[in-house]
């Protein structure tokens, strides 16, 4: 398996999330086969489905498994974990291997994948085009799409920050931890129990202040660990605690002055569906 600089994402599949890296040395993405074979299989053991299937393929003397590889994917709980991969070549062929209606539909899935990364990759822009069109689909506001947007303008800063600076992939998520505790007062897992949530992203079920107060904590961070020229895990965990205090403060003088808590239970899911479906309509 190649070792370049990749780029993480997370690309949508109807409702669900495939998780993929982008290699730039072979100009293709590389795909977690454990979230495709669940789309695919409708399995509630999709591991077990995989590793069954990796045995059968074998016996039958593929090469698939040869083409298989290993990259760190964050699970479901913020880890970095190691997960089977494979590039678009190799996932066709798994999909041939999988009895399922969506097998056809993933297959054109697939290429257009293909084919946007070459557009975005001339045009930027028009990967911010495509997710504002997510959104708008699932029923969200221009206004908070906005700010989801520019939240993850803020985000790539500050993780481009730390890659810069000797902080290690799976120290992001602690660092994450240490950002949301000081400025919410409650770790992303209370957070997200909080609201009701069991593996949804929390930023997508954030109102509009609670996505200002986060970018807040992310933007402060990035400024502290930038002018201290932090490197390491230690000195980021510091600034991250620095950053995430300063939009704390913030939000206990917001609900000092309004005697509103900032923090809300709301949730995309409690949004107003009917919205949501004239929308899609």
């Amino acid at each position: 398996m190649p070792t370049p600089k990749k780029e993480k994402s997370i690309i949508l599949f109807g409702q669900t999330q495939i998780r993929r890296h982008w290699d730039d040395a072979k100009e293709q993405w590389y795909f977690s086969v454990i979230d495709v074979v669940s789309v695919l299989s409708g399995s509630d053991r999709p591991r077990k489905y995989w590793n069954d299937l990796k045995k059968k393929l074998s016996n039958e003397g593929s090469e698939v498994s040869d083409k298989i590889g290993q990259l760190k994917m964050t699970a479901p709980d913020g880890k970095q974990r190691d997960t089977d991969v494979a590039d678009t070549e190799t996932m066709l062929r798994i999909v041939q291997s999988i009895p399922s209606p969506n097998a056809e539909p993933f297959k054109l899935w697939l290429a257009q994948v293909g084919y946007e990364r070459i557009e975005e990759t001339e045009d930027p822009e028009k990967a911010m085009d495509r997710a504002m069109l997510t959104y708008l689909k699932k029923g969200y506001s221009a206004d908070w799409i906005n700010q989801r947007l520019k939240s993850i303008e803020v985000r790539k800063e500050l993780t481009d920050e730390w890659k810069n600076h000797d902080v290690k992939d799976n120290e992001y998520a602690i660092l994450t931890e240490e950002i949301t505790k000081a400025w919410a007062g409650m770790s992303t897992k209370e957070y997200r129990n909080f609201k009701g949530l069991k593996k949804q992203n929390l930023r997508d079920h954030m109102t509009n202040l609670e996505l200002v107060l986060n970018m807040l904590a992310e933007t402060a961070t990035t400024e502290i660990a930038r002018q201290n020229d932090a490197r390491g895990f230690v000195p980021n965990r510091k600034a991250a605690r620095q950053g995430g205090t300063i939009a704390g403060n913030t939000r206990r003088e917001i609900e000092d002055k309004t005697g509103q808590k900032v923090l809300s239970r709301q949730n995309y899911l409690q949004l107003d569906q009917k919205a949501a479906k004239k929308l899609k309509q």
